[in-house]
């Protein structure tokens, strides 16, 4: 499956039970809301499709793993109810992951930045390389990583999350990542990433696909608030989006 179009791309592969998702966008893969849809979307169809025991996302190219909120949308919201349906998208997205029944391995090739991070935090185990540098710049154009940190921290933990999101101009390493917990391995390049990550995966997809299914309960367990908590989050975010502050900090970081 695939679709294409000038809000991004959106491909799907299956073979050996494994399902590669491929997201791509040409700023820096970052998301417009159509295409957090689409990818909530897909989630949601793999995880009934019973030909698939493994979802590897991924994103297109060799640069940025994943830009983010599209800054262009950002600009244009207008009001609190159109703030809080963009940051939604996060908040569906995330929650088609954690409820998603198959075991999502993320192939995190680059930086992340934002809603990037949070996606990573929300795959179920994740290879990363050195260039996969992240970054939660939120803060530094006046709102903040509300919908995401959840999923965040679960993953690394508040004192880490509170370092990431506090130093909102600063780059963490991969190897940081690493040791914090949000990539379980960072290998030297892409091609060492690719042949560790198909290993892997061909793995997984021959273990029982119900065993897999149940530990996917026992990994997320405690989450069971967040499909409302995700949203009261987007509505905090789609409220600090309409600032003077956020609106300057946009364009400064557009320019």
């Amino acid at each position: 499956m695939s679709s294409e179009n000038q809000y991004g791309s959106l491909h799907t592969i299956i073979q050996n039970n494994i399902a590669t998702v491929e997201f791509g966008h040409p700023a820096s893969n970052s998301f417009p809301r159509t295409l957090l849809n689409k990818l909530t979307a897909e989630i949601d169809n793999l995880s009934k499709n019973d030909a698939v025991t493994v979802i590897i996302l991924r994103s297109e190219g060799n640069g940025a793993f994943c830009a983010g909120a599209s800054f262009d949308e950002l600009l244009a919201v207008e009001n609190e109810e159109q703030g809080a349906e963009f940051f939604s998208g996060f908040a569906h997205l995330i929650n088609a992951m954690r409820n998603c029944s198959k075991i999502i391995v993320g192939r995190i090739h680059g930086k992340s930045v934002g809603g990037g991070v949070g996606i990573a935090a929300a795959c179920d185990y994740a290879f990363a390389t050195q260039e996969s540098a992240v970054k939660l710049s939120e803060l530094a154009i006046g709102i903040g990583p509300f919908v995401i940190e959840p999923a965040v921290s679960k993953k690394i933990g508040k004192t880490a999350m509170t370092e990431l999101t506090l130093a909102a101009h600063e780059w963490k390493s991969a190897t940081w990542a690493n040791h914090k917990g949000l990539f379980a391995k960072v290998l030297e390049n892409e091609v060492e990433l690719d042949e560790e990550l198909s290993h892997f995966a061909l793995r997984l997809a021959g273990y029982n696909p119900e065993a897999l299914g149940e530990m996917k309960k026992i990994i997320w367990q405690g989450t069971e608030n967040w499909g409302s908590l995700l949203l009261e989050r987007a509505q905090i975010s789609g409220k600090l989006v309409l600032s003077d502050f956020t609106k300057s900090a946009l364009l400064q970081f557009k320019k």
